[in-house]
């Protein structure tokens, strides 16, 4: 990367994958960048796939502002004060459609909500992480429902992997946002238009930052909608191939902290000593 670039205003970054390494932890080297972007007056913000439980081991360090989008944008969170801000919930109405088609489509299928009132899950829903502690169960996800489901999840045992997301997203058309975060058999569906990206674009402008103005990092497909629509946009040198061929660049691997290299060449720039991000070449602008 030859051209000079400018100063951002606002950071904006994936947190699996992204800025924590494989353990799931935040190095010191990280959370001394991030503190030192806010020290310089550069914003930061986490927007991630993650649910609201699962920000708060990072509240250290948030921004003064405590916001991490949560469930790729349909929560926005105050990690501080551990309380919801704002919205984007599906209604038990669009639920119910979405999971009357999908289970035509699919017999085996089975659900978990994300939602308002915390996480539910039907019983044969499996994954990799335990169940919360008092989280409600029953035969069907429908029997569950709050008003307010931010994030609708998917599995199925008679689909292969990796073609789940992709079966899914053709049943439900324009309807709903399915969405791969990396967790593998799991479709995330989101309201229509729910994107990381909508609901960045919105806080950030709500606070006065352009698009021109925010540096995105990121991993997966569920940030592409956001690297397109920051001015500049980085992939972890781990990432999925689809990011690494949409961002503008790509810096060093969540292991190597590579976005807290490109955060720290930000503060040698402003203290003058002029030194570029280490990236390699993305697509092109």
């Amino acid at each position: 990367m030859n051209e000079a670039l400018p100063r951002p205003r606002l950071i904006a970054s994936d947190l699996d994958g992204t800025l924590l390494r494989d353990d799931g932890r935040m190095s010191a080297r990280t959370v001394a960048a991030l503190l030192a972007m806010q020290a310089a007056g550069i914003e930061v913000v986490f927007v991630t796939a993650r649910p609201p439980r699962w920000v708060d081991e990072v509240a250290h360090a948030v921004g003064d502002h405590g916001v991490v989008i949560c469930l790729n944008g349909a929560f926005v969170y105050d990690a501080t004060q551990r309380s919801v801000l704002a919205e984007q919930a599906m209604s038990d109405g669009l639920v119910r459609q979405l999971t009357a088609d999908l289970r035509s489509a699919l017999p085996t299928i089975a659900f978990a909500a994300e939602r308002r009132g915390g996480f539910a899950t039907e019983h044969r829903f499996s994954g990799p992480h335990p169940v919360p502690d008092g989280s409600p169960a029953a035969s069907m996800i429908e029997d569950l429902l709050d008003g307010a489901t931010g994030k609708l999840l998917a599995r199925c045992v008679e689909v292969p992997d990796a073609d789940l997301v992709g079966l899914v997203a053709e049943v439900l058309a324009d309807r709903a946002i399915v969405a791969y975060s990396g967790a593998v058999g799991l479709a995330e569906i989101s309201g229509p238009g729910v994107t990381k990206a909508s609901t960045l674009a919105r806080w950030a402008a709500e606070r006065g930052f352009c698009p021109g103005e925010v540096w995105a990092f990121g991993d997966m497909p569920n940030d592409l909608p956001m690297l397109r629509w920051a001015g500049r946009s980085f992939a972890v040198d781990n990432a999925h191939p689809a990011v690494r061929a949409m961002a503008d660049h790509v810096c060093g691997s969540n292991q190597d902290d590579g976005v807290a290299a490109v955060l720290e060449s930000i503060l040698s720039a402003t203290t003058g000593s002029h030194r570029q991000p280490p990236t390699a070449p993305g697509r092109a602008r």
